[in-house]
């Protein structure tokens, strides 16, 4: 089950974060300070929490400013649900199901769940009462004034009130209680909802919510620590707890006075923190962890001697031969090593959860994030999904821009609003954007006065290589040399890269017609962001609805590219179909797409022989598109 959307309303800053869709691995939050980022966070968490020791309070967490207005108004502040939360269930909760209430009865595939801020819970489910009714009468025998009776009933209660009927009629006693019992034995008193619900509860993920004061502290008290309700202890200690959970929390072990013992199994969790912590963290390869218990006698109030266990972690570095107490090291470490040691509660539980990660990595240095960030896509992506809140350039990645939710405070008429639409107006909000995106391009060099944005480098290749011998052989137009190609990453990220900098950049776009991100450009275009006329298309170029920048080549040609990068034989005739080359390839293939690199890395590897061997038909629809784009250059 992946959580697909989420909405917060009336909750501290918040009054409707809109509709807010959730990726299913990784969705990265992004605003400036206090603009509602740790607000939306903390309502998801609370709506469905993993860890007891928090809960929604209207007094404290309902709007200020609106509180006793609306509260006057007649608002009842304890009824408002403050959180939304929808599911889309997969194959395997539809089959719990069905194992449980039939087929038939589940018709939809989400599943939406609220909370009030006094703790009352709301779920729907599209449920069909009707096949219900059909399961639980399939699997009885019943005769036919019965059987007539209950096949009318359209509905659980309906066929409830039959069964009681039958039970009063002299000759269907027996069937109105075996129907009674059916229905008993598969929804009790519940709809057919509320029993599918009573399936899927334990499936559907909860939210685990980490941030900086949820970080590991130096020294715990161990038998408070194992003891006390999870309700007693902050999330520092909570943490701790998980820690000393897989050290194998129990007297036999951590509390066990045979030093050996306890060192022993000590030494087991810091070699597995170790082991992890070094695996995604570059900074410095050569530190070991070090958890130690004590034991120390100490007098009660009653003058009694008692023996107090206090876990207690070094960390040793062996670049400086020296270990240092876990609370004198870096905030970025401290962070890191507790997050992973807090993840292990859930890593490989059966209990789902969707990770929530407040200002993650905040403390550490720019390659630091990096490793984070592999981190989430290696390790906690490969069960859970993971929604993190962020400020810094470092932890957006301009290749994976569909996961970015713009956060923007708008005052208190309008409060917090949550969008994918990068359109901000607020300088500050889109400032981490652009000094990703702006990180990413100087890495590459690709800057220049005049910029001519295509979709990955298969483009680049092939524009430049054809470019370069038209340049050479003089008789054809060639690409003006003051244009510098800029690959954005895919078609996802053109829209992106021109709102970013459209404004700032001279740009020409060239995309294949058929793109989704195509609409977005032209929105681009009435708000002013982009000249609408430098805008290129493929298909508008040579007169097809559908066509990629392989569709420039003549079949012939670009089968002579595709047969040589994978080793095929394929003719002319052998494609079906108007669609583009691509497409019709794919096809042939039995795939759903292939790498339109190879074929480029063959044309690039192999210029000298290929391109004059190039047809007229496919020279002369890129002179064609040389002439459209240079045609774009400011005169001036």
């Amino acid at each position: 089950m992946k959580l697909v959307q989420a909405q917060v309303s009336k909750f501290r800053n918040i009054l409707d974060s809109g509709t807010v869709e959730i990726q299913p691995d990784v969705t990265c939050m992004v605003g400036k300070n206090e603009s509602g980022k740790t607000a939306f966070l903390h309502a998801l968490y609370r709506l469905r929490p993993a860890r007891s020791n928090v809960k929604f309070d209207a007094r404290k967490q309902y709007p200020a400013w609106r509180a006793k207005n609306d509260a006057r108004s007649g608002t009842d502040l304890e009824s408002v649900r403050p959180a939304k939360a929808v599911f889309e269930l997969d194959a395997e909760d539809i089959a719990a199901v069905e194992a449980a209430l039939g087929k038939g009865v589940l018709t939809g595939n989400t599943l939406e769940f609220e909370r009030t801020y006094k703790g009352d819970s709301y779920h729907i489910l599209e449920c069909d009462e009707k096949a219900a009714v059909r399961n639980i009468l399939a699997d009885l025998s019943l005769p036919k004034p019965a059987s007539d009776m209950a096949t009318r009933c359209h509905n659980l209660k309906a066929l409830r009130a039959a069964a009681q009927q039958m039970a009063e009629t002299e000759d269907t006693v027996e069937a109105g209680q075996a129907v009674s019992n059916e229905i008993a034995s598969k929804y009790g008193d519940d709809s057919a909802a509320a029993a599918a619900w009573k399936v899927l509860d334990p499936r559907v993920p909860k939210f685990f919510y980490f941030h900086e004061y949820a970080a590991l502290p130096y020294s715990v008290d161990v038998q408070h620590i194992l003891t006390a309700a999870e309700t007693e202890l902050d999330d520092k200690q909570l943490t701790a707890r998980t820690l000393l959970r897989m050290a194998a929390a129990d007297d036999e072990y951590l509390l066990n006075p045979d030093y050996e013992e306890r060192k022993r199994e000590l030494e087991n969790v810091a070699n597995a923190l170790t082991e992890d912590v070094l695996k995604y963290w570059s900074q410095n390869p050569r530190l070991r962890v070090l958890p130690d218990i004590t034991q120390t006698a100490i007098a009660n109030p009653q003058g009694k001697h008692v023996v107090v266990h206090e876990l207690k972690i070094r960390i040793w570095d062996d670049r400086h031969m020296l270990s240092l107490p876990f609370d004198e090291h870096s905030t970025g470490f401290r962070w890191f090593f507790s997050f992973l040691a807090a993840f292990s509660e859930y890593e490989h539980s059966d209990v789902p959860v969707v990770i929530l990660l407040d200002e993650p990595a905040l403390g550490l240095h720019a390659r630091a994030q990096a490793d984070f960030l592999r981190f989430i896509d290696e390790r906690l992506t490969e069960r859970h999904q993971v929604v993190f809140t962020t400020h810094s350039p470092f932890m957006v990645q301009p290749g994976k821009l569909e996961r970015v939710r713009m956060v923007e405070d708008k005052g208190r008429e309008h409060g917090t609003t949550v969008s994918a639409e990068i359109l901000s107006t607020d300088r500050d909000t889109l400032f981490p954007l652009q000094g990703a995106l702006g990180y990413d391009m100087a890495q590459h060099l690709f800057i220049a006065p005049h910029n001519l944005i295509v979709e990955g480098t298969s483009d680049f290749t092939y524009m430049q290589v054809i470019s370069d011998h038209f340049k050479e052989d003089g008789s054809r137009q060639c690409l003006d040399d003051r244009w510098s190609i800029v690959p954005v990453g895919g078609a996802e990220c053109v829209p992106t890269f021109v709102a970013l900098l459209g404004t700032h950049l001279d740009l020409t776009v060239l995309v294949d017609s058929q793109k989704k991100g195509h609409q977005r450009l032209m929105n681009l275009a009435q708000k002013g962001i982009l000249d609408g006329k430098r805008i290129i298309t493929i298909g508008g170029l040579i007169g097809q609805k559908l066509a990629d920048i392989e569709d420039l080549f003549s079949p012939g040609d670009y089968l002579k590219l595709f047969n040589k990068a994978f080793g095929k034989t394929y003719k002319a005739t052998d494609l079906k179909g108007t669609d583009p080359i691509v497409n019709k390839l794919a096809r042939l293939e039995g795939i759903d797409r292939f790498d339109h690199g190879k074929p480029a890395d063959v044309f690039l590897r192999s210029r000298d022989s290929l391109v004059p061997s190039l047809s007229k038909d496919s020279l002369d629809q890129f002179e064609d598109l040389f002439k459209a784009i240079n045609a774009t250059l400011p005169s001036n």
